[in-house]
């Protein structure tokens, strides 16, 4: 309960999650989209796990844990797998097939969690939910489809020779025909006034609603005419006694239409549009995406927002209900549960994934605990972590030290930079620390000679080294070579190595303060008033006066001085 998984979801469904221990799935899996998100990396284990490939470079290859994945979902037998292999006999080895082949293995794991009551979302965009549709009917049986629901997330910009791409897909399947559903309701539409309203004889409008009920039925006087009108006679019953619709029409509460047409139950209240609910159906559109200023935006590519999770477990689970999350991202899914009084199991294979949806649930609740199960612990767990998966392992190690990672770039030559340490640096502005991580089991003097080249080329203040390997004696000496460097916060060694084995007994590097983050952010340009062409203060540091940052035509040249 309440508990995060970094690793690869296939591998943690199998090892650590019980059969019929989940009441509500929900996963916003890669689409097949071909984008490139360019934030995390192809991961192959050895070569890399391709089911990570996955999770922002959404290109899928078919490769080797494809190709498994195929073989396992054959070997098993049943529908699954006679539909996966009469795909494979159109569409080959492609990239498309390589997608439904890591899907399904992942869906029949779903399958088998998920309790026999509960309930599976599954997110996607129109490209690949055909797809998805066949295969869940396999895994799920026919019966199990209990809806497809329409998100309009967007606004049309442009066409580009075809329709404007909206919306998102969610299937909705179930397990059996018992499951949890609350129905949902949501403010109506002020410009949309029902057709049913009437007058009443106070001269205000009244909503009416109908009298019978769908099937016809021989019990009592519900199915006999009244009045002259027989709701028999187009399949239909009353819904009251006789009794109860002759005091209803008494109080004025029956409304009989000037057309002869058939009666009407009269709301007793005059229509109010501002307190006007409906019902909420399989077409979403007043849940808007997270734009660019959107204040729960973190920056994640695939960041859904709040209100669509939070709809979702409302109507498919009950408090204490387990909530799970295979590809959790950022972490949207686990906020709405725990905001929502729900546990949460959620899994991701990127360790920058597992640490954003730490620091989000650490400020929205502050009391949490959550417990985190796959980073490393000690020594060889870290050792272990870089063998399976380098790019992951250097991430892990930058944010070990409080470093950003470079989620910008994409897999490949990095020119040695894997991180970076800004922090505030008096009248100098922001100072740098180039991060570089070695994750092999040896390493030499040239790791420090390419750090320092980068430090100096790039003009960066520092430049510190995570080895997973110990320094050797010519490597320290290498460092010492580099001098010392003068900040804000004092001296500090230009070049440091930090040892594995040091972070983990809590020897750190030493560095200078680092700020936080949104102090770092350019500073929005501001213009002067009353036609004044300079910031009116001045700053002293080491015992020095300085001016206030230029200002042409009102308006702050530098940032980095304005911050200084």
């Amino acid at each position: 309960m309440n508990k995060l998984y970094f690793g690869d979801n296939l591998d943690v469904l199998r090892e650590y999650v019980a059969d019929q221990s989940a009441d509500l799935i929900y996963l916003d899996p890669p689409f097949n989209s071909k984008a490139d998100y360019n934030l995390l990396f192809r991961s192959p284990e050895g070569a890399a796990s391709g089911a990570q490939a996955l999770a922002f470079e959404d290109t899928w290859k078919w490769g080797e844990a494809a190709d498994r994945a195929f073989r396992e979902v054959v070997e098993a037998g049943g529908t699954p797998a006679r539909l996966l292999g009469s795909l494979r006999t159109w569409l080959r080895e492609s990239d498309t097939m390589a997608y439904l082949a890591m899907m399904t293995a992942r869906l029949t794991e779903l399958h088998r969690v998920l309790k026999d009551t509960g309930s599976l979302y599954l997110h996607c965009d129109p490209s690949a939910s055909h797809y998805l549709k066949l295969m869940l009917d396999a895994i799920f049986g026919a019966t199990g489809f209990k809806g497809e629901l329409i998100w309009k997330r967007t606004n049309a910009r442009g066409t580009r020779g075809k329709w404007p791409a909206l919306h998102d897909v969610l299937l909705f399947y179930t397990k059996s025909s018992t499951f949890t559903f609350n129905p949902q309701t949501g403010p109506a539409d002020p410009n949309k006034l029902p057709h049913t309203l009437i007058t009443g004889f106070d001269g205000k409008k009244y909503q009416t609603f109908e009298l019978t009920g769908p099937g016809v039925t021989r019990d009592g006087d519900s199915g006999l005419p009244w009045r002259g009108f027989n709701p028999g006679s187009f399949g239909r019953h009353w819904g009251q006694s006789e009794r109860q619709r002759e005091a209803l029409d008494m109080a004025g509460l029956i409304h009989w239409p000037a057309d002869g047409g058939f009666p009407r139950r009269r709301a007793d209240e005059p229509f109010d549009p501002s307190n006007r609910t409906v019902t909420i159906g399989d077409v979403w559109t007043d849940i808007d995406r997270l734009n660019q200023t959107a204040k729960e935006r973190l920056g994640y590519p695939t960041q859904k927002p709040l209100a669509l999770l939070e709809r979702i477990i409302r109507a498919s689970s009950t408090p204490d209900s387990l909530v799970l999350d295979p590809f959790c991202g950022c972490g949207t899914t686990v906020h709405a549960a725990q905001s929502l009084g729900r546990n949460w199991l959620g899994i991701d294979v990127t360790h920058y994934a597992v640490t954003l949806i730490q620091t989000r649930l650490g400020k929205a609740f502050p009391d949490l605990i959550i417990d985190i199960d796959g980073r490393p612990q000690d020594f060889e767990s870290a050792q272990a972590l870089a063998e399976r998966n380098k790019y992951q392992f250097q991430w892990w190690a930058c944010d070990l030290i409080g470093a950003q990672r470079f989620r910008d770039r994409k897999k490949g030559a990095d020119g040695g930079v894997d991180g970076e340490i800004l922090f505030l640096n008096g009248p100098r502005g922001v100072g740098r620390i180039i991060i570089s991580v070695k994750g092999g089991r040896t390493v030499g003097v040239d790791a420090v000679r390419e750090l320092r080249a980068v430090v100096d080329q790039q003009g960066a203040d520092m430049g510190v080294l995570i080895c997973l390997a110990d320094p050797t004696g010519p490597m320290r000496t290498a460092a010492l070579s580099a001098g010392q460097v003068k900040t804000a916060h004092g001296e500090f060694q230009r070049l440091q190595i930090a040892p594995l084995r040091d972070l983990f007994e809590g020897r750190r590097p030493r560095l200078p303060v680092s700020a936080p983050a949104d102090l770092l952010r350019p500073p929005p340009k501001r213009k002067t008033t009353g036609g004044d062409k300079q910031l009116r203060f001045k700053f002293t540091f080491e015992g020095q006066s300085y001016a206030p940052p230029p200002v042409e035509d009102g308006v702050v040249v530098d940032p980095k001085l304005a911050i200084g």
